[in-house]
């Protein structure tokens, strides 16, 4: 197989560029190096066309692997032909490749392999040829042993014994059959073509294993759906509520029509002494072999494909989170929510250092409303507080609801607010990091601050918590953790690139994440900060220890100094191209920053030219143009604000009609959660979006957008809030609000939510004070599709 062109046919990319991007990957190059400094040498492929593309060299390299593996084998044992060699070579799936090499691979001991052992195999081949012209068991009794006696009194010799001996004419029939069973079920062919006929016509059923049981599965106590139709979350909840022991799954097949194939393809004349026996072997091999098999293959498929898809959409959530702008230049009061322990908060100064920490009771059980109000008052007076970032957990209602008085009260100082996803700020606070970072503090002392920074710089603080922590997915719990890590990993590392990094205040977490800096290399450049003062110039970096050329090559462009020696270094200009870069201000008489006139030279210059002069390409050149036309820009400038607030809505002011505007907090397959304001997000379903067909709601918002959504129904009892998009009506087109964002998390589709659980030393407790048992815990119980499932994941703060 040629691998770059089935690359370039699958991504519909050219060849040549698959065979740029690979010989750059087999050199070390990161995937963010690629995509920015060698755009030439690719055709300008981005990082996620080249992850992509990484994706399936590695997928198809091991498949490759394996043929010359099962290739090998196979001559190994005197049975490669060159059909079968062809067929194998030409194999584009691993399951194929399997298929292939299923007859040749060292089995268990099965019961063909027992029936062979007995000298069986004659008696197959006879039955099969299907010529026979006297009954089977006439041929049967020239295999007949009767019993064998062993060679001595020993266990091992009875048992040797045993395996030879053939008792009757009906044991020698049945271990005939089993042979040829084995042989139906190894054929390549069948395997491929029930599977494919079983995908296109089965089902996936499931019943509970107690139909009385209460539980949260009720709706999939008698389900069906087409294996080719059914979602990929749905999928995930039946793969749940399996492994939890309440549900039984199965693939019911169009057994009628496999086995009617099986015998046409294997009975092939109408023999009176062997036909009634191959139909009978044809449905065992099918029942006891092929159809057990097939099931296992489809159900793993269709938890793979769903599994890619749930990671997919957790990436491109995790990314629209990163990417959220920073809102520089304010004080910040960090606000994380409880009952009994009490709300921490954290003040913050504009460069995130903490200026004062202190614990307040305006909750139940101790409701020292007036009390807390006084020491927040203080604290906005004091250090001159112009934003409060509150976490969106436990008593978030509550903590609102006094923040918005507060504000009221204090209106000189112009504060507003902000609901903040605190997703993973517990396994942030109780971490390594975060203990190494600030060793005086608790938990809630360091949960509070983090809350205050992530509006700050969400990137900066987000890269200190695990992906998997930051509860922007469905089901990401139950998929394989290792391509999760990877992928969300991979998700990282292009935020942090693309944002760039300031070489002189970036911590060691964030600086891991930078294109060819390891966890170690990151420690060793804050060291050298540490022991060394500031950097001056990105060139500084070659005396960091163990930081050697490929290392700076890959991570030079991504690393940024401001106010430092080389002017140079404040752009995403690699120094590779630094000469490049001066010859062009010296020949546009200008200097960094001159925005008007370097964009009039721009637009007159003859780039072809240019770029030979200059010896670079076309497409640096216009890079480099962008950059020394504003330095550092940051690509998080152009993302959605988040929307701030200085008054609180209720559930019960919302009415059927009302136009609002939301923050979109989680984006899974069937929808959106909104947040409006009212301590509930709210659910556009997919049907309610836009008035054109689509396959998947990322296509028209993602999370931080902000939307425009039309409320369409609400449940105060039940704290359920439907919303539409379309805001005149059924035909209304999609209203998307630009320059807006938000962030924070809405509730995953799926049984359970996958969010971190509180560790922090608060507890789970409602309004009244009492325990609620509901953090973290909420459960389905509705059918998958229907308003009521859907309704009944809406997240609650």
């Amino acid at each position: 197989m040629d691998i770059s062109l089935k690359i370039a046919e699958e991504l519909g990319i050219k060849k040549t560029q698959v065979d740029a991007a690979v010989g750059l990957i087999d050199e070390g190059n990161t995937i963010p190096f690629i995509a920015r400094y060698r755009k030439e040498v690719t055709g300008s492929l981005n990082d996620e066309q080249l992850r992509s593309l990484h994706e399936r060299l590695v997928y198809l390299r091991n498949l490759e692997e394996k043929k010359a593996s099962y290739i090998a084998s196979i001559d190994e044992q005197g049975k490669l032909t060159d059909e079968l060699r062809a067929k194998i070579e030409a194999a584009e799936k691993l399951v194929t490749l399997e298929d292939l090499y299923r007859p040749y691979k060292q089995k268990k001991k099965t019961r063909a392999l027992a029936a062979k052992a007995r000298g069986l195999e004659p008696l197959a081949d006879f039955i099969q040829a299907q010529n026979a012209s006297s009954s089977v068991e006439d041929e049967a009794a020239k295999y007949v042993t009767g019993v064998i006696k062993p060679e001595n009194d020993t266990k091992e010799a009875a048992v040797k014994a045993a395996e030879k001996e053939v008792k009757d004419v009906a044991a020698a029939i049945a271990g005939a059959c089993d042979i040829i069973a084995e042989r139906i079920s190894d054929d390549a062919d069948v395997r491929s073509f029930i599977r494919e006929l079983t995908v296109n016509e089965g089902l996936i059923v499931s019943s509970a294993k107690d139909p009385q049981a209460e539980s949260v599965y009720t709706n999939y106590y008698d389900y069906n759906e087409p294996v080719k139709k059914v979602a990929g979350h749905r999928v995930l909840a039946l793969n749940r509520g399996e492994a939890e022991k309440i549900l039984t799954v199965s693939v019911k097949a169009p057994e009628e029509n496999c086995i009617g194939y099986l015998e046409k393809k294997f009975i092939t004349s109408d023999n009176e002494f062997t036909t009634p026996l191959l139909k009978d072997t044809v449905k065992d091999a099918y029942d006891r072999l092929i159809a057990p098999a097939v099931e296992r293959d489809i159900r793993s498929d269709l938890t793979s494909r769903a599994e890619d898809g749930a990671i997919d959409v957790f990436g491109k959530n995790l990314k629209q989170l990163l990417m959220q702008p920073p809102i520089a230049g304010c004080t910040v009061l960090g606000w994380d929510p409880a009952f009994r322990t009490g709300c921490k908060l954290s003040v913050v100064d504009p460069t995130g250092k903490v200026l004062d920490t202190v614990v307040i009771y305006p909750t139940e059980p101790q409701n020292k409303v007036e009390e807390s109000k006084q020491v927040v008052k203080a604290l906005i007076k004091k250090y001159g507080i112009n934003l409060i970032s509150v976490g969106n957990g436990t008593a978030s209602r509550e903590s609102e609801a006094i923040i918005a008085q507060i504000i009221s009260e204090v209106p000189e100082a112009h504060v507003q607010y902000v609901i903040t996803n605190e997703a993973g700020a517990s396994v942030y606070s109780a971490s390594a990091l975060a203990t190494e970072e600030f060793p005086n503090f608790d938990v809630g002392q360091r949960s509070a601050t983090s809350i205050a920074r992530r509006v700050q710089d969400p990137l900066s603080e987000l890269v200190k918590i695990d992906p998997q922590s930051i509860g922007v997915g469905q089901y990401q719990h139950d998929c394989d953790q290792k391509k999760l890590s990877e992928t969300l990993g991979g998700v990282v590392e292009d935020a942090v690139n693309s944002v760039g990094v300031d070489l002189n205040t970036a911590s060691a977490a964030l600086l891991k994440y930078v294109s060819g800096v390891s966890a170690a290399l990151a420690k060793n450049i804050v060291t050298y900060r540490e022991e060394n003062g500031r950097f001056e110039s990105r060139a500084q970096l070659k005396k960091v220890p163990k930081l050697g050329p490929k290392a700076f090559e890959q991570c030079a462009g991504f690393l940024r100094i401001s106010g430092g020696k080389e002017p140079l270094d404040q752009t995403s200009v690699h120094p590779e191209s630094y000469d490049a870069a001066k010859k062009l201000l010296d020949k546009m008489g200008c200097e960094i920053r001159d925005e008007k006139a370097i964009k009039e030279f721009e637009m007159t210059a003859d780039k072809i030219k240019l770029s030979e002069e200059l010896g670079i390409g076309e497409i640096t050149l216009t890079d480099i143009f962008h950059e020394l036309e504003k330095p550092g820009r940051d690509p998080r400038e152009d993302m959605p604000k988040p929307v701030l607030r200085s008054d609180v809505l209720d559930i019960k002011d919302l009415k059927p009609g009302m136009i609002l505007k939301g923050t979109v907090r989680n984006v899974i397959d069937f929808g959106a959660f909104v947040d409006i304001g009212v301590h509930q997000d709210g659910l556009v379903h997919i049907s309610r979006m836009t008035d054109r067909f689509i396959k998947h709601p990322l296509e028209v918002v993602s999370v931080g957008d902000i939307v425009e959504v039309r409320v369409v129904e609400v449940d105060v009892a039940k704290q359920r809030i439907s919303l539409s998009m379309r805001l005149d009506g059924d035909d209304a087109p999609v209203k998307k609000v630009p320059g807006a964002g938000g962030n924070g998390e809405g509730r995953k589709d799926g049984v359970r939510r996958d969010n971190d659980k509180k560790n922090s030393g608060r507890d789970n407790r409602n309004r009244s004070g009492k325990p609620s048992g509901k953090q973290g815990g909420a459960r389905e119980e509705f059918a998958p599709g229907t308003i009521g499932y859907i309704l009944a994941h809406q997240k609650k703060k």
